[in-house]
């Protein structure tokens, strides 16, 4: 957690100082709402089986992305607002666990594309750095004008360069892709779900 998160997070010194006004302005910034018909609301309409195992919706998971991003508290509560005449509560209990479930599912996932996608990154620098060195070991022994030898270096030292660069970009840049899922996920697996009425 950065300073800025430990700052504003509800359990810290700063949020314990806080006037009862301005703590529950700290707690609404802390909090995501969203008004649902039914629980159907938060799964995939194609997928019929019971909601411990149900897929979960791509706009309750669009409409979750873009709430969380607006959040810099370490934590924060997603209110999910539910008619009172549509309420069940053991439904509700096997919601939570299906959705925390789902989170960090998608964060273990986003871990390990990240690694795979460093891994490989190294072995296409290294492939890339073995081709310059090939490149240049033909340089270092070419006495005359070789046909073959010309051809070959011509041929290989691009590539080398190619297979270094595209590393560093699988390195450096590519997971940058997954570092934005991961965040999000492991926001949502940490935050608390809370159902209400409305």
């Amino acid at each position: 957690m950065d300073k800025t998160q430990k700052e504003k997070s509800p359990t810290s010194a700063w949020y314990k100082g806080l006037s009862e006004k301005d703590k529950q302005e700290a707690k609404q910034l802390s909090q995501i709402s969203m008004w649902m018909d039914s629980y159907d609301d938060i799964f995939s309409d194609f997928d019929p089986r019971p909601s411990s195992q149900r897929s979960i919706s791509d706009d309750f998971l669009i409409e979750s992305r873009r709430a969380a991003k607006d959040k810099v508290t370490g934590t924060f509560e997603l209110k999910l607002l539910i008619p009172d005449n549509k309420r069940d509560k053991h439904e509700e209990k096997i919601i939570k666990k299906r959705l925390k479930r789902h989170f960090r599912k998608r964060a273990y996932l986003a871990k390990k594309e990240i690694s795979k996608t460093r891994k490989e990154g190294i072995k296409f620098i290294l492939f890339g750095v073995t081709l310059m060195f090939i490149a240049s070991l033909l340089l270092f022994i070419e006495e005359e004008k070789n046909l073959l030898l010309s051809f070959m270096i011509v041929l290989v030292e691009p590539a080398g360069w190619f297979m270094f660069w595209e590393g560093l970009n699988s390195v450096i840049f590519k997971p940058r892709i997954h570092e934005t899922d991961l965040e999000f996920a492991e926001k949502m697996a940490k935050c608390e779900i809370d159902f209400m009425s409305y």
